[in-house]
């Protein structure tokens, strides 16, 4: 028999009746009821109830034991009374008469208690990250991770895919987000760059004639913290297959997701075959590229409208006319809400920075008409025209406002998320996966005019690449999708471009001559010359969905050791500073900035 324990805390039965016992794990409650004191035992795999009777001459030292001790029992299971039963946890019709115990590990004063739901600190929590993780619901959340994790490398085998590692020092590259730099010893004034992604080696693997690859990968971003993103470091499924389309990829990625959201998730999915939604068409309709469909509004373009002659809201007119557009949002049989329901969004908006949303609701009485602050400005064929572009009905409602396109896309999209919480349509018992595909493979910077990838550089562009109109860059769309659930981005992906000469075009449009892509890409690019097969995937994180199926919404409760804000440990003290003898030997000196 082990020393420490016979059974785990959550094993025994009434069967067990009778039986002794060893049991270890740690003093998670204490209720003292004069001359009884109970014991909660707790351990990886759930808890035991131990009593020990006031003669028991462990008593008093057991009675002022601090929480969180770590403890071996010696004792015998027997029955509960009936009323005493706890259905709660499994062992809860029996409990272990305590003979004798020993202290296997001492426990200070805690810092935040174990055993409560109340929310502590970020600092706290990170700080002392071994003991937030003892909490319940955390500790579940990454028992969850694991058994993911496990779950989608056997799903990935069953579907023909073999897991290869890639390195983690490697060059540095233009992914979209800064490096994290190593000085390198043998080799002075040289740097090797974490992988932001695994990208280039996994089109090498693909050059190396391996026709299905994937990888649980580490991925290392220098970028700012958000809820659903870690900084420093994060986990993806990094997959590349040879030999395919876009539809290949999309159809092993749903039939693994579908298989591994059914498996650890009681929610239903929406669709089984996910949706594909053109960039474009989510922009306007949604707002984003990231939409919530489980959200059944839409955005509506009505920019036209406002350029009727019947039409006396003269503010929208003369924008329009000066280049912006007007979106709506229509909220159905909302007529009898109160006025503080249309004010509290124009209100919202405001505070968002924008000027406002302006509404009405679409009444009839001998004729249509618009009852609400700005509904007389319309005619009643404009209102008709109104209702037949966008589907209103009598007694729906119409919020609208006019902005240039970014910025409208911005408040639009916020405001059908905020309007559909207010009106409760959001099934939060739902999963609704979509696609969304045709990216544009540039987009134009605001501020410098300079043409940029809008995606992976690495991305095939669609169509005849012989009859591409390079000329005109923008309207070049690319083999480029998102993967997106409830509004959370899981992933991006492409076809890549397997073509050298295509692959220097295309850089070559976004400022970087022959000799930068060699520099920068210079192993991928060489062995493009050597046979390469068409290809693509995808890469999606692992974090946000465990986040999605431990229906949390920060990826620090699905993390073992998330780092906070500023990509600061504050357990390890990372980052560190570090001695002049290491710098010395790196070579390296630091220049502080005062």
């Amino acid at each position: 028999m082990n020393i420490y324990r016979s059974h785990n805390c959550d094993e025994l039965r009434k069967k067990d009746v009778g039986k002794k016992v060893l049991l270890s794990g740690w003093i998670n409650k204490k209720r003292d009821h004069g001359n009884l004191l109970f014991i909660d035992l707790r351990d990886n795999y759930g808890i035991t109830q131990c009593i020990i009777d006031k003669e028991n001459q462990n008593f008093s030292i057991l009675e002022k034991m601090q929480l969180e001790t770590v403890i071996k029992i010696d004792g015998e299971v027997v029955n509960r009374s009936d009323e005493t039963i706890n259905k709660e946890i499994n062992t809860g019709e029996i409990e272990v008469v305590i003979k004798n115990f020993n202290v296997l590990g001492t426990c200070k004063e805690l810092p935040m208690p174990i055993f409560s739901d109340q929310e502590y600190s970020e600092e706290i929590r990170l700080k002392y990250r071994f003991l937030d993780l003892r909490r319940k619901k955390i500790h579940e959340n990454i028992i969850l991770r694991s058994k993911v994790i496990s779950f989608i490398r056997n799903e990935m085998n069953n579907l023909g895919f073999l897991e290869y590692q890639t390195p983690i020092l490697t060059s540095s590259s233009p992914e979209g987000a800064r490096d994290f730099l190593v000085p390198s010893r043998l080799n002075p004034g040289k740097f090797y760059a974490l992988p932001q992604a695994p990208q280039q080696f996994k089109q090498l693997i693909m050059v190396s004639g391996f026709d299905k690859y994937f990888q649980i990968a580490p991925c290392f971003r220098d970028e700012d913290a958000r809820s659903d993103r870690s900084p420093g470091e994060f986990y993806q499924l990094d997959l590349e297959m040879s030999f395919v389309e876009q539809e290949d990829i999309f159809n092993v990625v749903e039939t693994l997701l579908v298989n591994t959201f059914k498996n650890f998730s009681k929610k239903r999915l929406l669709e089984k075959k996910f949706p594909r939604i053109p960039y474009k068409e989510s922009m306007i309709k949604y707002g984003t590229d990231k939409p919530d469909l489980r959200n059944p509004l839409i955005i509506n373009d009505i920019t036209d409208i406002f350029l009727r002659d019947d039409i006396k809201f003269e503010i929208f007119k003369k924008l329009v006319k000066s280049g912006s557009k007007v979106r709506c949002i229509i909220t159905k049989n909302t007529k009898d809400k109160p006025r503080s329901f249309f004010d509290g969004i124009d209100k919202w908006a405001k505070d968002q920075g924008a000027s406002g949303m302006a509404y009405f609701t679409f009444e009839k009485d001998k004729e249509v008409f618009g009852k609400g602050p700005v509904g007389k400005f319309f005619s009643q064929e404009a209102l008709e025209e109104l209702m037949k572009k966008t589907g209103a009905k009598i007694g729906d409602s119409i919020f609208f406002a006019c902005n240039k396109e970014k910025n409208l896309e911005i408040i639009t999209s916020l405001a059908r998320n905020k309007i559909a919480k207010d009106l409760d349509l959001i099934d939060e018992n739902i999963f609704a996966f979509c696609w969304i595909v045709d990216y544009p493979m540039y987009e134009r910077d605001e501020v410098t005019k300079r043409i940029n990838f809008s995606h992976n550089p690495f991305s095939m562009p669609q169509g005849d690449i012989n009859k591409i109109d390079f000329d005109k860059p923008l309207e070049i769309l690319a083999y480029q999708y998102d993967i997106v659930c409830n509004g959370i981005e899981l992933s991006s992906g492409a076809i890549r471009n397997h073509i050298p000469e295509l692959m220097y075009k295309l850089f070559s449009i976004a400022g970087y001559d022959k000799n930068q892509v060699d520099q920068k890409f210079s192993g991928m690019i060489n062995a493009l010359n050597y046979g390469a097969p068409p290809h693509g995937g995808i890469a999606p994180g692992l974090d946000r969905i465990v986040m999605l199926l431990a229906n949390e919404k920060n990826i620090r409760e699905v993390t073992m050791f998330p780092m906070n804000q500023n990509a600061q440990d504050l357990m390890m003290n990372a980052p560190s500073e570090v001695s002049n003898d290491q710098l010395k030997e790196l070579n390296i000196s630091l220049k502080m900035k005062k």
